[in-house]
């Protein structure tokens, strides 16, 4: 039976991955998503799973690695700068194809840059992250409730492509305090052949690695890899429109930034202005497809959001240069207002460039 609890959202995702069958967790506390950690530390021991706190953010997802490969449910989360330094090794699980969950919750930056919230990591979670041709499922919560139940959602996707997940939250995301339904979760039997578990002298031996040093079984496997990525755009892109039907402005937003847009946009239909939203859920795959349809009668679109403009390329992919689109955002820990984006809304009514 499901519970309603109030909850942090850093807390509401270690929760929901406990629910879905998440044993083992290895990370490094870092502001804004220590809680994370200090809840699994508090939880795993009791249910019999693996807390262990790395020396390093490298570390832990060379622990990963290795859990994921033994075929068990495993995630680690850290902020902006451990995102980083967790790069190489986010590369290595694409290249073994190892499903895994990896939650950010970003802070500014460049560099150490501030403890506040951001949406800066934008390029390095939709572009791969690390070196090489890969992509991450990301996937991008806008509340408490959403923090829980796309926790869950990112552990079967990455378990059906045998695909890394990754949750890309905030600093408001994970601080802020809702009521959150938390069901008794779902762990799906998912058959893993190929995973390093004992031969237990029955089967030949697993072996996952990631190094290739034939130059034409490099290409097959890069080649192979992307054949899946195009099943999972075609499959899995997941959006919320929300008053699109007549819109003539629309506001693409994910995240808290659009919570705020939400607001916004309500402001603009009670001033007489027809102004939607497009909300991306999952960042990769992006939703391309909605946004060209909304080209079709919206004359303008609006990218909100905590960096200095990111998101806002791929909306320019959607749109396919067919509209303009223009650029509302706060950045370095600065939250929008909705006075913010409305403003634009307005702005961009009245004709002013």
């Amino acid at each position: 039976m499901a519970e309603k609890v109030l909850m942090k959202g850093n807390e509401a995702i270690a929760e929901a991955a406990i629910r879905c069958g998440c044993r083992h967790y290895f990370g490094y506390p870092i502001t804004p998503q220590t809680e994370i950690a200090a809840y699994m530390a508090k939880r795993m021991p009791k249910i019999g799973g693996t807390f262990l706190q790395a020396e390093s953010e490298i570390a832990a997802i060379n622990m990963v690695i290795g859990a994921a490969s033994a075929g068990v449910r495993v995630m680690t989360s850290s902020s902006s700068p451990g995102i980083s330094l967790k790069g190489e090794g986010i590369s290595y699980l694409a290249g073994c194809d190892l499903p895994a969950l990896v939650v950010n919750v970003q802070r500014g930056g460049p560099g150490l840059g501030g403890i506040q919230p951001s949406q800066s990591d934008y390029f390095q979670a939709t572009r791969g992250g690390g070196h090489g041709d890969y992509h991450t499922l990301v996937i991008a919560p806008n509340s408490v409730q959403e923090m829980a139940s796309l926790t869950q959602t990112a552990f079967d996707l990455a378990d059906k492509y045998r695909m890394t997940a990754m949750i890309l939250a905030d600093g408001t995301m994970g601080q802020m305090m809702e009521p959150v339904e938390l069901g008794e979760g779902e762990v799906k039997a998912v058959d893993k052949p190929w995973a390093a578990t004992g031969t237990g002298l029955k089967r030949p031996h697993n072996i996952i690695n990631s190094l290739s040093l034939v130059p034409e079984e490099l290409e097959q496997l890069n080649i192979q890899r992307y054949e899946k990525y195009q099943q999972v755009i075609d499959n899995e892109v997941r959006y919320e429109s929300f008053m699109m039907d007549d819109a003539e402005i629309c506001v693409v937003a994910f995240g808290i930034s659009a919570r705020v847009s939400k607001n916004a946009v309500l402001a603009a239909r009670e001033a007489g202005i027809k102004a939607g939203m497009i909300r991306p859920i999952t960042l990769w795959p992006f939703p391309y497809a909605p946004i060209k349809a909304a080209a079709a009668h919206c004359k303008a679109f609006i990218s909100a959001e905590l960096n200095m403009g990111q998101m806002i390329e791929d909306v320019r992919l959607g749109c396919e240069c067919q509209r303009p689109v223009y650029l509302s955002n706060r950045v370095g820990g600065m939250i929008l207002s909705p006075e913010d984006v409305l403003a634009k809304i307005k702005q961009i009514h009245g004709g002013e460039q």
